[in-house]
């Protein structure tokens, strides 16, 4: 853990007991459970959108992606009778070939990320609501398909989707501080021209960013559908990228890239849901969800410039220290 870690755990802890203060049932069992469940269903993809912004860019279509997978998910399982694990494997796949084709738009015909992203939002939003007619997508009532609990269950009181975060977790921080591939994704959100001219695959390594995100999404939405056991395309993961990019950020993850730690992702996750437990057990009206959101992400985008300009300046004032003592010794 570095320093930013501490801090947001730390800030983690004063939150948590200022709302067990106002509020005790926030530390009761059923409020933990259901929280976890929240906290291991963003994760998964707030981990995937760190892959894309270490890199330098944005991923904005994380949300319609959960609506579209997620209907088409219900849909072949409950109306089509497809067996759970072949449509587990066909929205898995569906989902890492929308990542390749965002990965490609954006290194084959350097368009920007923020655009290609902002399409998809728009166009897998559109596709989901034209597919279901506007209906909302769910199993037929009393049915059953052994083994789909699985997304729902819980293990010694604990949600699955919590061990899968963990599992999922362990795996990213490993490829992206102890892989090469790593470090090529530091080293491109560094500089990617710099990063080209030293041997790196930049183009492989930002289509491979934006894969993993698209795959830790698609898996993300399987969960959320199970979780919600229905799909309404007109409103399943509104704004739910910026859940993921406000996770990211206040996780150390600098939007210039180049930047980001994968238990910073994880505490920026936390730290979201419990202000949304926060909003809940405090009565304070839902309409301001959005506000605190915004608030979350204008705070850490302002802390990370000023760490950015801080740093900037340390490293200046460094050199110079150096000079004056080369200066002096040669003297």
């Amino acid at each position: 853990m570095n320093k930013k870690d501490l801090g947001l755990l730390a800030l983690i802890v004063v939150v948590g007991f200022v709302v067990y203060l106002r509020n005790p049932a926030f530390l009761g069992p059923q409020n933990l459970a259901n929280t976890a469940n929240l906290i291991g269903l963003f994760g998964l993809f707030a981990i995937g959108q760190g892959f894309v912004i270490i890199t330098g860019g944005i991923e904005l279509s994380a949300g319609s992606m959960i609506a579209l997978l997620g209907v088409l998910f219900v849909d072949l399982v409950g109306a089509k009778g497809v067996p759970w694990p072949i449509a587990f494997a066909i929205v898995m796949v569906l989902g890492l070939a929308l990542g390749l084709a965002h990965g490609l738009l954006i290194t084959k015909l350097k368009m920007q990320p923020f655009v290609v992203t902002l399409c998809g939002l728009l166009i897998y939003r559109g596709v989901a609501r034209g597919y279901t007619a506007d209906a909302t997508a769910g199993f037929p009532f009393g049915s059953e398909y052994p083994g789909l609990d699985f997304f729902v269950a819980r293990i010694g009181g604990i949600p699955v989707s919590v061990y899968v975060l963990a599992v999922v977790a362990v795996i990213a921080w490993f490829t992206l501080h102890r892989s090469v591939f790593g470090r090529y994704l530091f080293a491109i959100g560094k500089n990617e021209e710099a990063a080209r001219f030293s041997g790196i695959r930049t183009d492989v390594v930002v289509t491979s960013a934006y894969v993993i995100c698209a795959g830790l999404t698609a898996l993300a939405a399987i969960f959320f559908a199970m979780y919600t056991r229905s799909v309404q395309p007109s409103s399943q993961g509104n704004f739910y990228e910026l859940y993921a990019i406000a996770a990211a950020v206040l996780g150390g993850f600098s939007l210039r890239g180049g930047e980001g730690s994968i238990v910073g992702v994880i505490l920026g996750t936390i730290l979201l849901q419990e202000l949304q437990n926060l909003v809940n057990l405090l009565g304070i009206p839902s309409s301001l969800n959005f506000a605190v959101m915004g608030g979350v992400i204008l705070i850490g985008v302002l802390v990370d410039q000023q760490w950015g300009v801080f740093r900037a300046r340390r490293r200046i004032a460094e050199a110079a220290s150096v000079r004056e003592e080369r200066i002096v010794s040669s003297e």
